[in-house]
């Protein structure tokens, strides 16, 4: 046996470790999500943004047994076209029924419609994990594909201007529906704390709101005169103390009441309280 065939027996065996060995295949990275996009559709919360294009968008997403998946969902524009809604529908039937883990109904016209695929193992940095992950990536784009028809190849020679969907510049997240609503199961301990700091700083606010008004207005003296009460019958009565005339000028004019008592109007006067209409100068209310 040469050298050379003692080198060659000896790498042999290191052939099958170095496969084990080999790394696992770098998924593209997730773009986090926008305050358009919907927290959940269906049974699965979405985490992040995978790819997107005129027809929809791809998200990385897990239901509450912790299943994870690709989520397709249309876009704004695309939702609303009837055929391209047939196309999406077309290309979901076509995939094997065991890649479809959920999807909504066709028949809800108001609203974007969206599938989950997989399955998809979580990424425990195996490339197993990273192939499930990218085949379902994969089966998101070309069911988006399907309804853009970019893959379709022409008929005939290509000219005159490009071809283009009308409602392509509606690239908006389509309209959803969530029932029950996310919150607060969709709410981290991060979120958690904020929520309740925020709420003890309204509460604190209100009592030195409460304290201020109470140190201001304590002090305050009361209303002069005090507010009349009417009785039940809707009659004010009011006693006024006649003033004593200033000396020369002699008893008061005869005829007149030193201590009349005025009644509410739409009543008559009793006797000997003045004449109608003419009211006294002390009078005071």
């Amino acid at each position: 046996m040469t050298a050379t065939d003692s080198q060659t027996d000896t790498a042999a065996p290191a052939e099958p470790e170095a496969r084990a060995e080999a790394p696992a295949r770098s998924l593209p990275d997730a773009l986090p999500l926008l305050p358009e996009d919907p927290p959940r559709v269906g049974d699965f919360w979405l985490r992040a943004r995978l790819g997107a294009n005129a027809a929809g968008y791809l998200y990385s997403a897990s239901d509450e047994t912790g299943r994870d998946a690709v989520v397709a969902m249309m876009a704004e524009g695309s939702s609303d076209d009837p055929a391209a809604r047939d196309r999406f529908v077309l290309a979901v039937d076509e995939l094997p029924p065991e890649v479809v883990l959920a999807h909504n109904d066709a028949d809800d016209d108001d609203l974007a419609l969206w599938v989950a695929l997989g399955p998809v193992r979580p990424d425990d940095g195996s490339s197993a994990a990273a192939d499930e992950q990218l085949i379902a990536e994969r089966r998101g784009e070309d069911v988006l594909s399907a309804v853009l028809m970019d893959k379709i190849p022409p008929i005939g020679k290509v000219r005159g201007p490009d071809f283009r969907h009308y409602w392509e510049h509606r690239r908006r997240p389509g309209l959803f529906r969530i029932w029950p609503l996310p919150w607060p199961t969709a709410l981290r301990p991060a979120s958690w704390l904020a929520m309740i700091l925020s709420l003890l700083t309204m509460l604190i606010i209100m009592v030195l709101a409460i304290l201020i008004a109470w140190l201001l207005f304590r002090n305050s003296p009361e209303v002069e005169p005090e507010p009349v009460i009417p009785t039940p019958s809707n009659t004010v009565t009011v006693t006024i103390t006649p003033t004593t005339p200033p000396p020369g000028t002699g008893s008061p004019t005869p005829g007149t009441s030193p201590s009349p008592t005025l009644t509410s109007p739409g009543r008559p006067q009793s006797p000997g309280t003045g004449s109608p209409g003419t009211p006294d100068p002390g009078d005071r209310f």
